[in-house]
């Protein structure tokens, strides 16, 4: 099976929070290690996608990611 691309792993993620965040830490670091592959530093989400849709959700978010070694940004932000 192929490395997911960037893109892939967010869509994983997108799909695990929808799941009640089945098996993020997993996804997580699919992202990071896709991430270091397109050299890149941080992943930007649609907001529109998540199931907390609202400032403190997405510090959440951000912070969760960020103590797994990624950084978060929103599109529109």
């Amino acid at each position: 099976m192929s490395e997911p691309t960037v893109e892939d792993a967010i869509n994983r993620i997108y799909e695990s929070l929808q799941a009640d965040n089945t098996d993020i830490d997993l996804h997580i670091a699919n992202l990071k290690e896709a991430l270091k592959r397109a050299g890149l530093k941080e992943a930007v989400f649609d907001p529109t996608r998540l199931v907390q849709n609202n400032r403190s959700g997405r510090k959440l978010m951000q912070a969760y990611f960020r103590q797994r070694g990624v950084t978060v940004k929103f599109s529109g932000s």
